[in-house]
């Protein structure tokens, strides 16, 4: 049987040599005079960053018992039966050593995660391709076949051939803690929006959510976003297997808002430990904003803004937003004019500001009599004055017109659309399935 493997990132040089793993698994395996000894009951293989995972020897069950073949004592890797080129093999059980995957035991059948099309999918088959003298890991299949494909048909029919990915399209979950070091950092995950992430966490069994989130925490920023996407359920179960100490490092680098609401769902008892934990700055915020009702504007808004002095000019505002790039972007969309008591004078959009002479007051292009609410005011309020005026944002202010807090319009959407929006299915864009779009 052969296949064409998929190009990729450092793809095999030979790419006529290849195999499906399915073929292989209860091969018979026969001593260098052709007498059979076994069958081959796994591959084993050992990762290496972002080249192709080596196949390193074989697991073959001989006499009731499965043994280590080493691949330089196979004589011919692609025959049938597996030939070996010396009659000398050890007898001793097989035992994993540190680093070793076996693509049967830990991937074929499990899942693993497309990175292109950001979802969890199982491993149908793998291809081995050989790559110089050396055979690797070059496609995954991940098709459901009927199973009768795997044992009634003849290793030359034409259902044989299968549709391989790029194994660098997928980021293994293979489970074991002795293999993870040996892959490195998740670098195909952070090619994902924390929004995927969190999707994917929310379809993943609970071995997969550890492993998932334990190559996420290796960027806390990355982590912190996608707790903040998480289904609100699963963020809290997901903290509340933390230590104090861990939580507070995630909710620290949240969203103010977002990490009020992470404390207000743990159980009261941890509450104030955690928030002991805050740096000054963020608990402050965190502090202020569980102080109003989670339904109203106040509970809403975020108080991460651009504000600048009445007198500013159009330039200090534009190069305050270029120094702010930790802000939610959605949040940079308005500049906002406050006199010396923190009141609300204007507010400027930021396609106005790029617009106007750099050298003109801020107050002179914003608006002066800005849409705004107040803190007790209803979420329901908010979306529909936001859907009137057309608005990305709109501010919070108190009962003298102080500016308290931001409410971005994905703050609002979250709230207004249905519970189980989170479980839709997104929509995919026309041009999904056509081409490459990396």
């Amino acid at each position: 049987m052969t296949t064409t493997p998929a190009g990729g990132p450092s793809a095999p040089a030979d790419n006529k040599a290849t195999l499906r793993l399915s073929r292989l698994l209860k091969r018979p395996v026969a001593d260098s005079s052709g007498e059979s000894i076994g069958r081959l009951a796994d591959v084993i293989v050992r990762l290496r960053g972002s080249d192709y995972p080596l196949v390193t020897g074989l697991v073959a069950a001989v006499g009731g018992r499965e043994i280590f073949v080493p691949i330089d004592q196979v004589s011919s890797f692609d025959a049938d039966p597996l030939r070996l080129s010396s009659a000398r093999l050890s007898l001793r059980h097989f035992e994993r050593r540190e680093g070793e995957v076996l693509l049967r035991a830990d991937v074929l059948g499990h899942r693993l995660i497309d990175v292109q099309n950001a979802r969890l999918v199982r491993a149908a088959d793998l291809e081995l391709a050989r790559d110089g003298q050396e055979w690797v890991v070059a496609g995954v299949d991940t098709r459901r076949r009927p199973r009768r494909l795997f044992g009634l048909l003849g290793p030359d029919s034409a259902d044989e051939g299968g549709v391989f990915r790029d194994w660098h399209d997928f980021e293994w979950l293979i489970g074991h803690q002795s293999s993870a070091l040996l892959r490195g950092p998740f670098a195909r995950i952070r090619r994902l929006k924390p929004a995927q992430i969190a999707d994917l966490l929310e379809n993943a069994s609970k071995e997969e959510e550890t492993e998932i989130l334990g190559r996420v925490h290796a960027d806390p920023e990355l982590e912190a976003d996608v707790f903040e996407e998480l289904d609100e359920d699963l963020a809290t179960r997901l903290l509340g297997a933390r230590t104090d100490e861990e939580i507070a490092a995630v909710l620290a680098r949240m969203r103010a808002d977002d990490a009020a609401d992470a404390i207000a769902e743990l159980p009261q008892r941890r509450r104030q430990p955690v928030l002991d934990l805050l740096p000054p700055g963020q608990r402050t915020k965190v502090l202020t904003l569980m102080g109003f009702n989670s339904t109203s504007a106040g509970g809403l808004m975020g108080m991460d803004f651009v504000a600048l002095p009445t007198m500013a000019s159009v330039g200090d505002a534009l190069a305050r937003v270029r120094e702010s790039p930790l802000l939610q972007p959605e949040a940079l969309t308005s500049v906002h004019a406050v006199d010396d008591d923190g009141g609300l004078r204007g507010v400027a959009r930021l396609v106005t500001l790029v617009q106007s002479d750099p050298a003109a007051m801020l107050i002179d292009v914003s608006d002066t009599d800005p849409v705004r609410v107040g803190a007790d005011t209803d979420i329901t309020d908010v979306a529909v004055l936001m859907t009137d005026y057309n608005l990305i944002t709109i501010p919070v202010v108190d009962d003298v017109r102080r500016l308290l807090g931001v409410i971005t319009v994905d703050d609002v959407l979250e709230v207004t659309l249905p519970d189980d929006w989170r479980r839709r299915e997104a929509a995919e864009p026309p041009d999904t399935r056509h081409g490459d779009a990396r």
